[in-house]
């Protein structure tokens, strides 16, 4: 049986009379917003990520601009928001993508994160990141390949290669992988630093319910 997620109130609340970009959309977890264009670093429909898409929900959410989510091809303070949700953990550089975010969305524009609880994660076995690690990340002290990855090859699947690969590709893999472990402190941390001014938070997002949630204003 194929099943998609329930969009979010929240951001229907703060978003739906907006224009923004979705940073990694997928189609079993959709936000249905109505002005919202899709940004993904690939429009290949054969990663791990889409064929688990397809599993879950019969369908493969189309890319409407390919592009990393820390460099993208917009102008200054063009977009309304930029939404993501399971997303920022999987850049290597949050503290980029974040100042991205900020440059691309108007004064009065909205970023909306959602990223996993640890406890949710099947696997993770790694502690919260520390900020400083970001700081390090950010400014070239530590590379992608030097960041420790989750090395648990205990987790629970389901039968099927497709489950097992996935939890590889979020964990383990360096260039897909989950560079990152949040919790929500240090999501807004990150959020302050860019100079983002926290609106909301949530320790349970309204849509999975598997991960923080953070909206932040640029003033």
């Amino acid at each position: 049986m194929y099943n998609t997620f329930k969009d979010s109130e929240l951001a229907h609340r703060y978003l739906d009379d907006l224009v923004g970009i979705e940073i990694g959309g997928s189609a079993h977890n959709p936000f249905n917003l109505p002005n919202c264009i899709n940004v993904d670093y690939t429009d290949s429909m054969d990663t791990v990520f889409k064929l688990a898409e397809e599993q879950l929900c019969g369908s493969k959410k189309a890319v409407d601009v390919v592009a990393y989510g820390e460099d993208l091809p917009f102008d200054d303070e063009s977009y309304d928001y930029i939404i993501s949700s399971h997303v920022i953990e999987h850049i290597f550089d949050p503290i980029q993508a974040f100042k991205e975010w900020v440059r691309v969305i108007k004064k009065g524009g909205y970023i909306f994160t959602i990223a996993p609880l640890k406890e949710f994660v099947p696997g993770e076995d790694r502690p919260i990141t520390t900020f400083q690690e970001l700081l390090d990340r950010h400014t070239g002290k530590l590379k992608p390949e030097n960041v420790k990855m989750s090395e648990n090859e205990h987790w629970e699947v389901q039968p099927g290669d497709l489950q097992r690969t996935y939890i590889h590709e979020i964990l383990s893999n360096h260039e897909t992988g989950h560079f990152t472990v949040f919790d929500i402190a240090l999501l807004i941390k990150v959020c302050e630093y860019v100079g983002l001014t926290i609106v909301k938070k949530l320790d349970h997002d309204d849509k999975v319910g598997n991960g923080m949630c953070v909206i932040a204003l640029k003033k």
